[in-house]
């Protein structure tokens, strides 16, 4: 028998509540600076895998929250998730460590912004 390894959908509230989470590991991969990031393929690694799983799971928000929010760039988020997805062989990770050090706190404070002014029991983002 074969089990299911993972559920097919998710409501914007468990999103919205993880996404701080994939955040802060990025922060805490990355908190030795640029050069320990531009050298050290490991922490390129997991820095890269978070920024997609958090991109994605941006992906996965309603449309209804994304419109409520539109002052979020939902859709470069969404694009800079296919560019680390599919072209990681030419990513410049000069633009990941300023998307790292200038977009993400703004991202995170939005994102915890939303999960707060929502009911997570009833899911009522918008």
């Amino acid at each position: 028998m074969r089990r299911k390894l993972f559920s097919d959908a998710f409501s914007d509230a468990y999103l919205l509540e993880h996404i701080p989470t994939y955040i802060g590991r990025i922060e805490e991969y990355s908190q030795k600076g640029r050069k320990a990031f531009l050298e050290s393929q490991i922490v390129q690694d997991a820095v890269l895998r978070n920024l997609q799983i958090l991109a994605e799971s941006t992906q996965l928000l309603s449309d209804p929250v994304k419109q409520k929010y539109n002052g979020i760039p939902w859709r470069e988020i969404s694009v800079f998730r296919n560019v680390i997805a599919h072209r990681y062989l030419s990513l410049d990770l000069n633009i990941i460590w300023n998307v790292i050090e200038k977009d993400l706190p703004d991202l995170k404070k939005d994102i915890q912004e939303i999960f707060s002014s929502i009911d997570p029991e009833n899911d009522t983002t918008c």
